[in-house]
């Protein structure tokens, strides 16, 4: 049998024409449907059946396991999902990659797809060139779809012709026919040709068209199949390399779970596959094992099965496959960081809108309970670690504001403005890179509304700090209580903020912070006529009422702004809040 250069050039171009029709499938159905696909992913549940739902939901939809591996090991890496939603979603996904194998089954080898294709091309076209976006993309699709199959096509006709020449399968039947280590050997080739061509789906197609064309037997062919389960985990690993801890212990899962699978299928490999060769001959009316072209309905099921019931039995051992992954790949203790430099706002984060926003949100809270925490604390004569003790506030709050000393001009230009001006940058880049929706936007917008709130009130401590330094040590016992009273009502918010972050019941946290607005109306001594009552009783001076009267609408203005902040921080997503009043807000500028 004559096969030279030339047709191994049509083979490797029937190849990559099927691995284009394929990609342009994909990469059209993840931009139809990949939003929303991501909304489901980052909002899943740790309930595994749920997560696996999601998994299988997805995959099926997009048509790409890897896409959704990568989509979850980058959801992992922005602490978007746990270890364990990531775990029971790669399950879902290994059952979902099973509809390819019955697409090319069914529309490759049992319907001549290649009759329609070309005029399928035409249709596609024609909706490539439409205004609408969602009509081009399903256009895109169309033209995958059919040139995955056009692909498929050449590949039957350049693939040397075993009928007619049955001496080329000498060479395969020197590996074929040495039992179970044949099997172990093509478990390997299976994990190795999907590691090359990077596509599970593409080295399922060419087992099942080996299979059609009586190159591999059945036994053969599963074994690949098992060996490709392996070698799909490959590209969520590599991705991982430059994610953290976390993204590398959700590709190390994905690999331990398609392994343990491997391994338990490879024990019962033999009673298996004749299990699917009855069930096929039923179907079909031949026997896998003795027609080449049952094969591939034989291969679809198993690979259907083993994966459904891969999934099944290991479900309820994804604690161990995260301790396993876990003691893979150590926690990382993440490296000091100075507070002026970004810590949350990467350059992966920006590959989808929501790992982006999840970026903005965790450098804005970054910002609130680091930088503008300290000028709180301090500006308000307060050290840190009393704050976040236990204690009665009273019981620290005599302490005069000259011991604690803080330069908030130095603080602000070190490390607020320059932290606020990457968040705006990455906002702006986000919103052109990924195209947010109508919601996200909003998401985005309250995120940006916060921090110029925050930046504002940091300013409008200065004048607060100056003044209480002056005061807090008068001998005027009055002017002393008030002042108390005012940092009492700001220190508050800022106490329970600082305790939200390694809480569990945020609303729980955001009530008690949304409590303090009324109180913080009553801090304005000129509204509520308390000022009017100190002067009439001789309490304090012209000159103290008048400072008073300032710092105790600015204190208030700093309290409801720092509770605006709060809610809006700790859930972006909800509408922006109609309480918020900035239209009598100082214009400041960062």
């Amino acid at each position: 049998m004559d096969f030279g250069f030339t047709d191994l050039l049509t083979l490797l171009g029937s190849l990559g024409l099927f691995l284009y029709g394929m990609k342009v499938m994909s990469d059209s159905l993840v931009m139809l449907a990949g939003d929303r696909m991501r909304s489901i992913l980052a909002s899943t549940t740790s309930n595994r059946f749920f997560a696996l739902l999601t998994g299988f939901f997805i995959t099926a939809v997009i048509q790409s396991s890897s896409a959704t591996t990568l989509m979850v090991v980058s959801f992992v890496n922005a602490s978007l999902l746990t270890l364990t939603e990531a775990v029971g979603i790669i399950m879902g996904a290994n059952i979902g990659t099973t509809v390819t194998a019955w697409l090319i089954t069914i529309l490759g080898f049992k319907v001549k797809m290649s009759a329609i294709a070309l005029p399928l091309v035409a249709a596609g076209f024609l909706l490539t060139i439409s205004k609408n976006e969602k009509a081009r993309q399903w256009g895109y699709f169309t033209v995958g779809f059919a040139l995955l199959f056009i692909g498929l096509q050449f590949l039957k006709e350049s693939v040397p012709n075993i009928g007619d020449h049955p001496e080329a399968l000498a060479f395969l039947a020197e590996y074929t026919s040495r039992g179970f280590l044949s099997i172990l050997m093509f478990l390997v080739i299976g994990t190795i040709l999907t590691l090359v061509i990077q596509s599970s789906s593409a080295a399922m197609a060419l087992t099942l068209l080996m299979c059609f064309e009586g190159w591999i037997a059945f036994d053969i062919a599963a074994a690949m199949v098992v060996g490709q389960n392996i070698g799909t985990t490959i590209t969520a690993n590599l991705a991982a390399i430059i994610g953290n801890y976390h993204a590398k212990r959700a590709a190390r899962a994905h690999l331990i779970f398609n392994v343990l699978g491997s391994i338990w299928i490879l024990i019962l490999f033999y009673p298996f596959l004749r299990a699917v060769g009855q069930v096929v001959e039923q179907i079909e009316g031949v026997s896998p094992f003795l027609n080449a072209a049952a094969v591939p309905v034989a291969i679809s099921i198993f690979h259907t099965v083993f994966n459904i019931l891969n999934a099944v039995i290991l479900i309820g051992f994804i604690k161990i496959i995260v301790n396993l992954a876990e003691r893979m790949v150590p926690a990382v203790e993440e490296k000091e960081v100075e507070i002026d430099q970004p810590q949350f706002l990467t350059e992966s984060s920006l590959k989808y809108s929501q790992t982006g926003i999840k970026a903005l949100t965790d450098e804005s809270v970054r910002l609130l309970e680091n930088a503008a925490y300290k000028i709180f604390a301090h500006g308000l004569g307060v050290h840190r670690h009393d704050l976040e003790s236990e204690q009665d506030m009273l019981k620290f709050l005599n302490i005069s504001p000259k011991t604690i000393r803080i330069d908030i001009d130095l603080v602000y230009a070190t490390q607020i403005k320059i932290i606020y001006s990457r968040i705006l940058d990455y906002a702006t880049r986000l919103q052109k890179q990924t195209k947010p929706t109508h919601e996200q936007i909003e998401t985005i917008r309250n995120i940006l509304v916060a921090d110029r709130l925050l930046v504002q009130i940091v300013k409008r401590m200065k004048p607060l700090q100056e003044n209480l330094e002056r005061y807090m040590a008068s001998d005027n016992e009055t002017l002393r209580r008030e002042y108390n009273v005012l940092r009492r009502r700001i220190l508050k918010v800022v106490r329970e903020i600082k305790r939200i972050g390694p809480a569990e019941n945020l609303e729980e946290h955001l009530d008690k912070i949304n409590k303090q607005r009324s109180k913080a109306e009553k801090m304005d001594v000129l509204l509520t006529g308390h000022v009017e009552e100190l002067l009439a009783n001789g309490d304090i001076t012209d000159e103290m009422a008048s400072s008073l009267i300032n710092d105790s609408s600015n204190a208030a203005r700093i309290t409801k702004n720092l509770i605006d902040i709060a809610v809006i921080l700790y859930k972006p997503e909800d509408k922006l809040i109609e309480s918020i009043d900035e239209q009598n807000a100082e214009d400041y500028h960062a």
